[in-house]
């Protein structure tokens, strides 16, 4: 089912022959352009025009009243229920152990002479989860706790409206947004819901400072368009699983995960890291016994079909460290022995899963790890969703009168070099005084 992509006599350069797919933000941003425009022009009226075109109803309430949130979280499941709460913790116990920056002491550079660090949580933010192939509810926990654990003091949530529950979001999605105590929730889907943030709705919306969250190649487009007026997190595609394994791996195991992420998405990438044909053509079994049984058997097909996906071959587990570094894996697992050896040289992934039993799903719900994460190749230069994405650096600068007098001359000297007396001139006129 999946091509091979012979890489043993390869040396070097592996990006070049690594698999993956198309994503033509820049395409998408002609087609979103408009959709924001429209928001940033005309408010309400464009949001409720967009959810007829897109989503095919329009809710009576683009904001979604607390009774419905509450309501949504009273009619869980029970055991859905305390698996959400479990989730929630341990995401929580992770932000508030790893991830929260103490603010640390002033550095002192001479006599008066200090510099500070503050961590400053941004003011508001607009967090949007999919709710197109899979309503993704789990996406509410890693925007929301980490942004809380930050001291995020406005948290906003949006969310397409579902035909099927009368122009709500998916009621998972309000239920979790309730148990985090959040109640600003927007039943508004795609870019317009980026423009919505990002411009603001008067009566309806406040604009926010930073927007987070994955979403199609359109909320990708939307969020490279408003990028400046607000930041953001990534521009996040298709979703992506690498495995380097080796001929202890389960090829059950391998199999099972790689379908996991091509449920996805059509475009999902699917990519199998092996020093072992014999574990390749075992996966590759299991995959033609797994795959049937699924639900979503076409989406499936269709993504480990597709030229994303692939089994490549190296020489050994050394070339095959050399290669997911090079292809920079959003989710990478490591199922060969001396699993935690192997996963320790790795530099490149958005997150690691080592051992047979830390499949990606564990980390999409309940590992306690964000799943918010970049793809692409993005993870050589760019990490996942944290508490410190909801975080600004500020230095704070004291200086005495004394302290400035003591490293005047090379501050002179340094602005006059770069024909900029006025610096120089700021300096001066405090040693005179």
């Amino acid at each position: 089912m999946l091509r091979v992509l012979d890489l043993t006599s390869v040396q070097g350069a592996y990006r070049d022959h690594l698999p993956r797919g198309e994503f033509d933000v820049e395409a998408a941003v002609d087609i979103v352009r408009p959709i924001v425009s429209a928001v940033a022009d005309r408010g309400e009226e464009a949001l409720r025009e967009f959810s007829e075109r897109f989503d095919h109803v329009v809710p009576e309430s683009l904001r979604v009243p607390a009774a419905e949130l509450a309501k949504a979280a009273d009619e869980l499941d029970p055991e859905l229920a305390a698996a959400f709460d479990e989730s929630i913790r341990r995401r929580r116990q992770v932000a508030e152990e790893l991830e929260r920056d103490p603010n640390p002491a002033p550095a002192v550079l001479a006599d008066g002479a200090r510099v500070g660090l503050r961590n400053i949580p941004v003011d508001r933010v607009g967090l949007y989860v999919p709710g197109g192939l899979a309503p993704l509810a789990s996406s509410v926990i890693m925007n929301v706790v980490p942004a809380q654990v930050a001291g995020v003091g406005s948290i906003a949530v949006a969310s397409p409206p579902q035909k099927e529950f009368g122009g709500l979001p998916h009621p998972n999605i309000l239920a979790l947004c309730h148990l985090l105590g959040v109640d600003e929730v927007y039943a508004v889907g795609g870019a317009q819901a980026v423009a919505m943030f990002a411009h603001g709705v008067e009566g309806l919306c406040e604009p926010v400072s930073l927007i987070t969250g994955p979403g199609n190649i359109y909320v990708v487009a939307a969020k490279r368009l408003v990028r400046g007026l607000v930041g953001i997190d990534s521009e996040a595609g298709p979703t992506e699983i690498a495995i380097v394994a080796d001929d202890t791996a389960d090829p059950a195991y391998v199999a099972a995960d790689l379908i996991s992420q091509a449920e996805h998405d059509p475009l999902a990438a699917s990519v199998l890291i092996t020093d072992s044909q014999a574990l390749a053509d075992a996966v590759q079994t299991e995959l033609g016994r797994q795959v049937p049984a699924m639900k979503h058997l076409d989406r499936i097909t269709t993504a480990l079909t597709g030229e994303q996906s692939a089994v490549v071959l190296v020489r050994d587990i050394d070339q095959a460290v050399e290669v997911a570094d090079a292809y920079a894996a959003e989710h990478l697992e490591i199922q060969t022995a001396q699993a935690e050896a192997v996963a320790n040289r790795i530099r490149n992934a958005g997150a690691i899963f080592v051992g047979d039993h830390a499949p990606v799903s564990l980390g999409d719900y309940s590992a306690g790890s964000t799943h918010v994460l970049p793809t692409a190749g993005c993870a050589c230069h760019s990490s996942g969703l944290t508490v410190r994405s909801f975080i600004k650096t500020v230095h704070v600068i004291g200086y005495t009168a004394q302290a400035l007098e003591a490293i005047a001359d090379g501050v002179e000297k340094f602005a006059l070099a770069e024909d900029l007396p006025g610096h120089a001139a700021a300096i001066t006129v405090r040693r005179q005084r």
